[in-house]
């Protein structure tokens, strides 16, 4: 099934970072940012997780819950966000089935090799579990405040 707006988002049932199971059913009745990005720790990802982590206060004025997903072990997830005192939870995802259900499971072409790879995506989840915005392949910079703008607008 392909993933669109307006359409119900894929449920998932994955560990995060503390190890608690976490779901879809359980960010309902709030709205949810979930994004995916490729690897803990590297340049893009550290910028975007720590433009997230900066835009908490607001993303927390609207209720609305930030989710990030990679395949980065759980030890990782955590090492991660202690070094940038992130507060959100990350979702583990070793064998991408998270990452293919939203689709953003790719080909990437690296200096003429091809490999799979997660495609910085990031999705607007309304609190009936909606898919409401999508954005694919982000540019890291100001991707928080565009995300905070069509929150503002649900």
């Amino acid at each position: 099934m392909a993933i669109e707006t307006g359409l119900p988002a894929p449920d998932f049932l994955l560990p995060d970072d503390q190890g608690s199971m976490l779901s879809l059913q359980r960010f309902r009745g709030k709205p949810l940012v979930l994004y995916f990005y490729p690897k803990d720790d590297t340049p893009g990802c550290t910028k975007q997780a720590c433009a997230f982590q900066d835009a908490m206060p607001e993303f927390a004025g609207m209720d609305a819950m930030v989710v990030g997903v990679s395949r980065d072990s759980a030890d990782r997830h955590v090492k991660f966000k202690a070094k940038y005192g992130l507060a959100f939870p990350l979702i583990v995802d070793g064998e991408a089935k998270l990452c293919q259900a939203y689709e953003v499971w790719k080909e990437k072409i690296l200096y003429g090799r091809s490999k799979m790879g997660i495609e910085r995506s990031t999705f607007l989840i309304d609190a009936q579990g909606v898919v409401r915005r999508i954005w694919r392949k982000v540019k890291v910079e100001g991707h928080a405040q565009e995300v905070l703008a069509a929150l503002a607008k649900l």
